[in-house]
């Protein structure tokens, strides 16, 4: 059974934390979310994460969540894609909460979270 995934949000690479806070507000505007502070980053609502510096990816991040995030790195691999295990993160039980595909798709990473 394949696995379901669904958008998290857009992380976009900006150069500095006042560029993160300006596009955060303008999309903020555009769209009619609230803007909100972050340790790396500066939020649009839930739906777009503007990096105060840039990341993985050229562009920026996207970030994708599943319900079972250890079935899905298996299926992925099976689609013969890899991981970076350097940005691995594990809870307090030691289960994989989120990790990096390897590699670029259109200029930005790929983030799989746990739901």
């Amino acid at each position: 059974m394949e696995n379901k995934f669904e958008l998290e949000h857009i992380g976009i690479n900006m150069e500095n934390e006042t560029e993160a806070q300006e596009l955060a507000i303008q999309l903020s505007t555009i769209f009619n979310l609230n803007p909100r502070h972050g340790q790396k980053s500066e939020f649009a609502g839930d739906y777009f994460e503007c990096m105060k510096s840039p990341f993985l990816g050229k562009n920026g991040h996207i970030a994708m969540r599943t319900s079972d995030l250890e079935r899905a790195v298996e299926e992925l691999k099976g689609k013969g894609l890899s991981f970076n295990m350097d940005t691995a993160a594990y809870d307090e039980e030691n289960k994989l909460k989120n990790i990096y595909l390897a590699g670029e798709f259109g200029g930005f990473a790929i983030h799989i979270l746990k739901k």
